[in-house]
């Protein structure tokens, strides 16, 4: 067995305040269990000269096990530890576009783009078919989607996107950034933003993007979709087909900022706003998919909220690494992760 040295992205390093080792950790440790199969031992934080890694051991680094690591949200450069030296193992990227997707957007609010990787690596890991879904086209659906970090997050890897957003100004922010971003990378795409009718009446807005890679991609459909539909996340049964996703990834209101918007639900409180809207977001959700729910444990506690994915029919995933993810965020916010699967 050889020891190896995962170095964490110095930018993660700054944001998550000292505990983004211990959070790739807790990630590197559920891929482990899921997709490698249980080949690596002795995950957790190490120090080589002072720089902090997460260290593991393992016999050998093929390319699929090269591909899981590539994919981990802080992981910026891996090594094998031979004695006093450090030899670089090749690391290939996931990303299918340029990471200033998720980097150029600046707000208030704004979840942290590594965190946003990591939740959804962890839901992806934890789907049934996780094994399988480089084979296939994936596709994301955020509920809760805001001004898009996790859909640009699943467009950076070249998955399908879709997202449900109340607040009307987040949607146009979003659309008017997505838009200018692909002309500005001369992407082929086609984009559309417009509003849906129903018996003549306007019941939402919808951003509708196709886009790849070159022309002959697009014309032959090897496309990627995004859908983003201004309206109460209740109602997303509505706008998309069932079993569409395989994955439900989201970072819930923390009930700080947003705790006044009643049309999120939080004016009854965030286990409130779950218990309602779940029912129908798991319509969305294939069998075997995973959801994956970020939220603030200082409104609602983790045993409490994990009844209510358990109560909606999910199987909630709940030991070990899973349990890791729990970090502060600032005075008024420690936030933690919660992923479930449906049978």
């Amino acid at each position: 067995m050889t020891r190896h040295a995962l170095l964490i992205h110095p930018s993660a390093n700054r944001v998550y305040a000292g505990t983004s080792v211990a959070l790739t950790a807790a990630e590197l440790a559920v891929a482990n269990r899921t997709v490698l199969g249980g080949r690596l031992s002795g995950i957790g934080p190490t120090e080589i000269g002072g720089v902090p890694y997460v260290g593991f051991d393992a016999d050998g680094i093929d390319g699929r096990d090269a591909a899981v690591l590539g994919r981990l949200s802080a992981a910026y450069a891996l090594f094998a530890v031979e004695r006093d030296l450090l030899r670089p193992v090749p690391l290939p990227s996931p990303d299918r576009l340029d990471e200033d997707l998720v980097t150029i957007p600046k707000y208030p609010g704004k979840t942290n783009e590594h965190f946003t990787r990591l939740l959804l690596n962890v839901t992806l890991f934890s789907s049934l078919s996780a094994g399988s879904l480089s084979d296939r086209r994936v596709a994301v659906l955020d509920p809760l989607c805001g001004r898009g970090t996790t859909l640009n997050q699943a467009l950076l890897y070249g998955f399908d996107a879709g997202g449900v957003e109340l607040d009307r100004k987040d949607v146009e922010a979003y659309a008017a950034f997505v838009r200018t971003w692909l002309k500005r990378k001369r992407i082929v795409h086609k984009a559309d933003y417009g509003p849906v009718r129903r018996n003549r009446q306007v019941v939402a807005r919808r951003l509708q993007v196709t886009l790849a890679p070159d022309r002959e991609r697009f014309k032959a459909g090897d496309t990627t979709e995004l859908t983003v539909v201004n309206a109460d996340t209740v109602a997303a049964p509505d706008f998309f087909r069932p079993a569409s996703f395989d994955l439900l990834v989201t970072d819930a209101p923390y009930g700080v900022q947003h705790g006044s918007r009643a049309g999120r639900g939080l004016a009854r409180g965030p286990l409130d706003l779950l218990a309602a809207a779940l029912p129908g977001w798991l319509t969305l959700l294939r069998p075997g998919g995973a959801a994956g729910i970020a939220w603030n444990t200082n409104v609602a506690g983790r045993d409490e909220a994990a009844a209510v994915l358990a109560s909606a029919g999910l199987e909630v995933l709940d030991d070990g690494p899973y349990r890791d993810f729990r970090h502060r965020v600032d005075q008024a916010i420690v936030r933690d992760v919660l992923v479930a699967r449906k049978p």
